[in-house]
């Protein structure tokens, strides 16, 4: 009696795994579909520019005398609808560029090691071939911070200025005396396998701005649940994650140069550590000698632009008047 409960346990145990295995396996093939149904859908916004072989992502919008170029943070699956509403304020005054590097949005994935080196040099081809000349002003959010201090040091006559939104800074963990964090390399399969496909259909408010609704358009929030479900922590992503300290060790020498205008934008909730040092403090010790840089501290999430854009796209308007005529 005891063998034939072992066996029919063994039976059940075999055909729940079974079972399970085509489960996923037909949840792998749907994703794959859904995938390509999806790129059909939503054909790319912008324009796409080969580099390295592979085509990278630029969407441009409005004129004027300034050119900014807004870069996104780490993890930010579709930069272009993410920033859609500070681009279509900024774009009244000024042209706006947003070039998604290899791994977000509507660009592809690449082999090439997400170094600093690499990302800004990706970037400035873009640019190129896009007959889009500088001198541009860096619109940094979050980890973009480390791109541009390297852009403003490596190619100063291409930068005019720097508007950082939450930007990480290289100093930024000497400062705070942390360590650079780290990303699990299996979050690469999160994308491909469609475990974010899943993840973006059981929480979907996870994977979606968080602001009033109409700031984003249902077309707006459709595409970017599509792109998180395609890009959501892929390998580019995760590579760009754990390179992040030795990106740091290859800039935190630097600073922005001292007669470049710079501005920060960063969060109202000032948290103090115990020796008095804060995200508005840090910036701080990050402005230039130009007469014009300023530390600007706004209500609102990490991401600023979701509930700040007409705030942020005042006070950049504000801030180039001091400098055009330069």
């Amino acid at each position: 009696m005891k063998t034939k409960g072992k066996s029919r346990f063994r039976v059940m145990t075999r055909n729940i795994l079974l079972f399970m295995a085509a489960v996923l396996l037909l949840w792998f093939f749907f994703h794959k579909g859904m995938t390509v149904y999806e790129h059909q859908k939503y054909p790319p916004t912008g324009q796409l520019v080969e580099v390295d072989g592979k085509k990278m992502h630029i969407y441009t919008k409005g004129e004027g005398e300034n050119t900014i170029l807004l870069m996104s943070g780490l993890g930010t699956a579709a930069p272009v609808l993410d920033f859609e509403p500070l681009i279509n304020e900024l774009a009244k005054n000024n042209r706006v560029a947003v070039v998604e590097a290899f791994g977000y949005g509507w660009s592809d994935a690449t082999n090439k090691e997400r170094t600093v080196e690499n990302i800004v040099g990706e970037i400035r081809s873009v640019l190129n071939q896009s007959n889009i000349e500088g001198p541009f002003i860096l619109m940094p959010h979050s980890i973009s911070g480390l791109y541009s201090m390297y852009y403003a040091n490596k190619y100063p006559s291409e930068v005019k200025a720097v508007i950082g939104i939450d930007p990480t800074l290289p100093k930024a963990l000497e400062y705070f005396h942390e360590a650079a964090p780290l990303m699990p390399n299996y979050w690469s399969y999160v994308a491909p396998t469609g475990i974010a496909r899943l993840a973006v259909y059981l929480m979907a408010d996870n994977f979606l701005p968080i602001a009033e609704e109409g700031t984003y358009s249902e077309e707006n929030l459709d595409m970017t649940k599509a792109i998180s479900a395609w890009k959501g922590n892929n390998r580019n992503v995760v590579q760009e994650g754990n390179e992040i300290k030795q990106n740091i060790e290859k800039t935190v020498h630097m600073s922005f140069p001292s007669n470049m205008p710079v501005l920060f934008f960063t969060t109202k909730e000032d948290k103090v550590n115990e020796e008095g040092k804060s995200n508005v403090t840090f910036y701080q010790t990050q402005l230039t000698n130009h007469p014009s840089s300023e530390v600007v501290i706004l209500k609102g999430h990490h991401y600023l632009h979701w509930t700040q854009a007409k705030t942020i796209s005042n006070h950049v308007n504000d801030f180039t008047t001091t400098f055009e005529n330069e």
